[in-house]
């Protein structure tokens, strides 16, 4: 038995960027994969509520859960009404220390078969980084690299929708389809 793949969105915790997050959302709920974010507002409520809407969807949103500073309670807003699975953490920290080992980020990337960074700041920027050092298939889906303050230069960017998809499918392609002895 071949288990769901997980992909992993990243972006914005404050704008929705909600054209791309839904489309998006909309697709991998169709592709028979797990979605799994931060768990919070912006494009991870977007991506999420498109996902969970989607008419006879296989995957499952999951959440990475932070807690509050100092708290073992979620952080306020934490998490949006489409997570079906939260993953509650005691990992406080994000944003510019996101890279830091109290961040959920390092959950949120190493449990993500596939990470796609839409717009975002230095939380999304940290993710990426993560990422990269994880050495986990990682893509900006974004116009320019300048939606991402810091983009590493060594991570693919892909503009359009058409573009977003071959990555993913070529990414997981292995993991669905396994070769055969």
């Amino acid at each position: 038995m071949s288990r769901i793949p997980i992909v992993g969105v990243v972006g914005s915790g404050s704008q929705p960027y909600s054209e791309r997050a839904s489309r998006l959302g909309r697709w991998l709920a169709l592709e028979g994969v797990h979605l799994l974010t931060g768990g919070g507002s912006g494009v991870m409520a977007a991506v999420s509520q498109a996902f969970y809407e989607t008419p006879n969807r296989r995957g499952f949103v999951i959440g990475i859960i932070p807690c509050a500073e100092g708290s073992i309670r979620p952080k306020l807003g934490y998490p949006n009404p489409w997570v079906e699975i939260p993953i509650f953490t005691h990992l406080p920290l994000s944003g510019k220390r996101g890279t830091e080992p109290l961040s959920r980020n390092h959950i949120n990337v190493l449990s993500s078969d596939v990470v796609i960074a839409l717009p975002g700041d230095t939380g999304t920027r940290s993710e990426v980084a993560l990422a990269l050092s994880y050495n986990r298939p990682v893509v900006g889906y974004v116009e320019s690299r300048d939606e991402i303050p810091g983009f590493p230069i060594e991570i693919p960017v892909c503009s359009t929708f058409e573009e977003i998809q071959e990555f993913v499918r070529a990414r997981l392609r292995p993991m669905i389809d396994p070769p055969r002895a």
